[in-house]
């Protein structure tokens, strides 16, 4: 593997992080950021970001993870930060399928082989990368237990858009038109489309305007908004994944009373149907917990460090 920068001067993670640019099966390029503790080591957290995020910007939940005994490895995925953009508009987020996104997890896992990062291995998955995740555990990723914060079971839309987007994202898949943005997005990241006093993801203006720095100093590690191949892929794996059942691994997942990305009422159904799973709603808490006023946040990462120790 060779080596990949991390902008530690524009996160609030350690400065102690180890970059690396490991490669897909199928030969996509992708930014691992490595953290260990320096404290007698309970394992390694793979940490798997949302759609549109990258490595920098979850710098409160690795601080937060080293500083309590555990190893930290978080991914850019394909498409997002420093790794390959594999849309013709590198700005935009496109994937052909998320089985492809399953290549980016198994090159992930083989760079903790490769390092020899201590065992046993946890999961965090926020949003798009809870999704991702409860994919890896079906194929049979082996954790000790897995947290996630506002998953992405399935969308937030209304009746009649999810009516209009299932036909319409598989037609223009279906004629090569994949690649062109969902209506109402464009190359620019959510936090350069939305001021702050109309966001939808977070109560912290402090962090939300740490994000648009992080985008104004390295304007290279934002996305823009989803294509309709990205659109079509996700609801499709949403509807797939919703009819399996859950698997056996304790998974403990958070949920904001102010979520408005991710359907909430999917998550219920999901955990309801968790022998080994337990949902906590978290109160005056938007879609980026992680991202949240200090006293949410700290309470999320709380309780997710309390549930990997008590899952030992």
């Amino acid at each position: 593997m060779e080596t990949a920068p991390i902008y530690s001067e524009i996160s609030a993670a350690p400065t102690t992080a180890k970059g690396y640019m490991a490669k897909a099966l199928d030969g996509v390029p992708l930014r691992l950021g490595v953290w260990e503790t320096a404290k007698p080591c309970q394992g390694t957290v793979l940490f798997f970001p949302g759609r549109g995020d990258y490595i920098e910007l979850y710098g409160h939940p690795v601080t937060a993870l080293t500083e309590a005994g555990f190893n930290a490895v978080v991914i850019d995925w394909r498409g997002h930060g420093l790794s390959g953009r594999i849309s013709k508009n590198p700005k935009m987020g496109h994937v052909n399928s998320f089985a492809d996104y399953q290549h980016d997890v198994d090159a992930m896992i083989k760079c903790i082989d490769e390092l020899q990062m201590a065992k046993p291995l946890y999961l965090v998955g926020h949003s798009m990368g809870a999704c991702i995740g409860l994919r890896s555990l079906f194929d049979g990723l082996s954790v000790k237990a897995a947290a996630f914060s506002a998953p992405m079971f399935d969308i937030y839309m209304a009746p009649y858009e999810r009516a209009a987007a299932w036909p319409l994202t598989w037609a223009l898949r279906s004629i090569g038109k994949g690649q062109i943005y969902a209506p109402g997005f464009n190359d620019d990241s959510y936090v350069f489309r939305h001021e702050f006093s109309s966001n939808t993801l977070t109560n912290s203006q402090t962090e939300y305007e740490r994000w648009v720095m992080q985008g104004t100093k390295r304007p290279e590690l934002h996305t823009g908004g989803p294509s309709m191949g990205w659109l079509y892929a996700a609801l499709k794996e949403c509807s797939d994944l919703a009819k399996l059942p859950s698997p056996d691994v304790p998974c403990l997942t958070l949920c904001g009373t102010q979520e408005e990305t991710v359907s909430v009422s999917s998550i219920r159904d999901r955990m309801g149907n968790w022998p080994k799973g337990q949902l906590e709603q978290v109160n005056n808490a938007k879609h980026e917990l992680f991202l949240e006023l200090p006293e949410v946040r700290d309470a999320v990462l709380k309780k997710i460090i309390r549930f990997f120790y008590n899952s030992q």
